[in-house]
């Protein structure tokens, strides 16, 4: 990303040499407004650990405008492309790798943690149109399964390390949780 983009405004700054990386997050809510959460596919098709649920998130390309990486991200993942955008937060909301992490994959060696813009859009098509098994344009599966979840239970559902950026999330998107489109 490069360091003059326009959409980087107020982008954390590096810690101890090491950058974030840009990403963007993405929170799906139904006409009930539940909250469209993926369980994590560990690499062989399946989800055996615990915290393996998460909402849509993923990498902002170079001088990509952040809501169109949401809109993106939200479809390479899930096939989901009937949403509106309903909400922004702000603030670029931060978490760091635990150590494990950043000394044990490549990501962990380029980046301190990941720095997220989050959107949240509403759902406005048919779930037949959800597909996280053979996501379009021979995207890689990230998820196994999905479900409907109300924002309330989604701390427990997350890795540790991203707990605290889904509580400000769930903050941030509080007068849009809970109500019928």
């Amino acid at each position: 990303m490069s360091k003059k983009s326009v959409f980087l405004k107020n982008f954390p700054a590096e810690i101890d040499g090491l950058p974030y990386r840009p990403c963007v997050g993405v929170m799906v809510l139904n006409d009930k407004g539940q909250v469209w959460i993926g369980q994590r596919d560990d690499g062989a098709g399946k989800s055996d650990y615990q915290y393996s649920w998460q909402m849509p998130q993923g990498g902002i390309d170079p001088d990509e405008d952040p809501r169109l990486a949401a809109l993106r991200e939200l479809y390479e993942e899930t096939s989901i492309k009937s949403v509106s955008v309903i909400g922004e937060i702000e603030d670029w909301l931060s978490y760091d790798y635990p150590e494990e992490v950043r000394k044990n994959s490549s990501r962990g060696k380029k980046h301190r943690g990941q720095a997220q813009k989050w959107y949240a859009l509403r759902f406005e098509g048919d779930e037949s149109e959800i597909n996280v098994v053979s996501p379009p344009d021979g995207h890689s599966a990230e998820f196994v399964t999905w479900k409907w979840e109300d924002a309330s239970k989604l701390p427990d559902l997350i890795v540790p390390f991203k707990r605290r950026v889904y509580e400000q999330v769930i903050e941030g998107f509080k007068d849009l949780l809970g109500k019928a489109a």
